[in-house]
């Protein structure tokens, strides 16, 4: 496959919160993580079951290092796309893209590919940031463009856990139930029913999943405090 890193003029209109700096949300990322960043999206990649010459989709890619991974792992036969709402992040992930990796502007909820078109659907640290009343668009519309067979895995800091780390969650946590999903802080009647660790709990998807026709649903607690949630699209 020749390598092709070109953004996407899609410029979705309602998408809700963006992160627009991609430098320092990877910093962020790597001292919550404590350099281990890496070491996380490898084994997202592995709990996935991305396959050689799999296509595979990272929705809200950010500045695209899971991409990228899912690229690494779908080997020279396979590809990766990553789609984020923000074009800094798309910016970014496309000046630092694997080979068989592209980046495109879009949003969760309005996937612009064909149905049936990758193996693998990933959406990491991202479903919280999407208006809580388009999160089972979302869902639907990775149910759509996956194949028959195809693989799903959310994943986010999981609230459950204990120490310094439990408790910059709980502040993520409390920063995005005021926020609401559309990137703007509310006071009570805002966009959001979402409160405290329930903006970012991803076991919440349990029920939409298999309402959407996904089975074999699965909730796993990963490494660095993070909560996975995997699903398939049945044949």
């Amino acid at each position: 496959m020749t390598q092709n890193k070109q953004v996407s003029d899609i410029e979705p209109q309602s998408v809700g919160g963006l992160i627009t700096w991609p430098r320092g949300y990877k910093l962020l990322t790597d001292v919550f993580f404590l350099g281990r960043g890496g070491s996380l999206v490898r084994h997202f990649a592995t709990t996935v079951g991305v396959r050689p010459g799999d296509q595979a989709l990272d929705v809200g890619c950010g500045p695209g290092r899971l991409a990228n991974e899912l690229a690494r792992q779908a080997g020279p036969q396979g590809r990766a796309v990553g789609l984020d709402p923000a074009s800094q992040m798309i910016e970014y992930a496309t000046a630092h893209a694997a080979p068989t990796a592209t980046f495109e502007v879009g949003a969760a909820q309005s996937l612009p590919y064909p149905d049936a078109t990758f193996d693998v659907v990933t959406s990491t640290f991202a479903m919280h940031h999407i208006a809580e009343a388009d999160r089972n668009t979302a869902l639907r519309a990775m149910f759509r463009v996956l194949r028959p067979g195809g693989r799903l895995l959310l994943a986010d800091t999981h609230p459950t856990t204990g120490g310094v780390r439990g408790l910059l969650i709980r502040g993520m946590a409390s920063m995005a139930a005021h926020r609401g999903g559309d990137g703007h802080d509310h006071e009570d009647g805002g966009h959001s029913h979402d409160s405290g660790l329930s903006a970012v709990d991803i076991r919440r998807y349990r029920v939409p999943l298999s309402e959407i026709g996904f089975t074999a649903i699965e909730f796993r607690t990963g490494p660095y405090a993070t909560g996975i949630l995997t699903a398939v699209r049945p044949d």
